[in-house]
């Protein structure tokens, strides 16, 4: 699938999300009425409708236009002999435009070089697209690779979605980070928290950082899904390196 130098030429990301305010009465009344909107939609697809002061606690985060994003990690593999490593990077924080600025700075300087590609698990319906939303939003330059996505023709986007990868052109199922570890042989990313425990750890903890090392555990599980598709070793744990610590 990819060689061993390809591999070595893609970053691999994931993004943490959380709600626009902690609750919805903290939303500016004209969102508030626009949530309200939102909410009967989506009340439609449950069993059990739900208030919109309860469905903005629980999926508010997921769409960009009532969500902010709270944490980018970002990882990159290296052979050194036939052991592939892994280096990590996190932007984390309250201030959702330093930490896309952050990113930016780095992004762009990685994909100057045309065989450099993006990946990320589901990222071309949700990583991709919510972090191109949220630089427009916070009016910040798009980084390159995410304004392509607007303008270049399809084969022309340097971006790789292990569930794509996955699918093999099946559009019936959404398959998991977390099952497809499981499928493939890879250890679970789900230690300690998981997605829909986010907003908590943000607004209640105020504990951006274990919400990064949770992030970075997911990059890490994406580079190792795809090295197994690859048929390449996993990585080991004393072969991945975080600035967390």
């Amino acid at each position: 699938m990819y060689t061993r130098s390809q591999l070595e030429n893609i970053l691999f990301l994931d993004i943490e999300t959380v709600s626009l305010t902690a609750d919805y009465a903290d939303l500016p009344e004209r969102f508030q009425g626009l949530w309200d909107k939102k909410a009967v939609l989506l009340n439609k697809r449950e069993a059990e409708p739900q208030l919109s002061e309860d469905l903005f606690r629980n999926r508010a985060a997921i769409f960009a236009e009532f969500g902010k994003v709270v944490c980018i990690s970002c990882g990159y593999i290296k052979f050194e002999g036939d052991r592939p490593t892994f280096r990590l990077k996190s932007y984390y924080g309250a201030d959702e435009g330093k930490l896309l600025v952050e990113f930016g700075q780095m992004l762009d300087p990685f994909m100057a070089k045309p065989s450099r590609n993006l990946c990320a698990h589901n990222g071309k319906e949700f990583d991709f697209p919510y972090l191109g939303r949220r630089y427009l939003i916070n009016g910040i330059e798009l980084p390159t690779a995410l304004a392509q996505i607007q303008t270049a023709k399809p084969w022309e986007v340097r971006l790789i979605d292990t569930m794509l990868l996955w699918k093999f052109g099946d559009y019936k199922n959404f398959t998991s980070l977390e099952l497809l570890c499981a499928a493939m042989g890879v250890p679970t990313p789900k230690d300690d928290i998981d997605g829909s425990q986010v907003g908590r750890v943000f607004w209640e903890e105020n504990d951006a950082r274990r919400i990064a090392v949770y992030c970075e555990k997911d990059v890490l599980a994406t580079a190792q899904v795809l090295l197994r598709m690859c048929r390449q070793d996993l990585i080991l744990d004393g072969d991945v390196q975080s600035g967390l610590g």
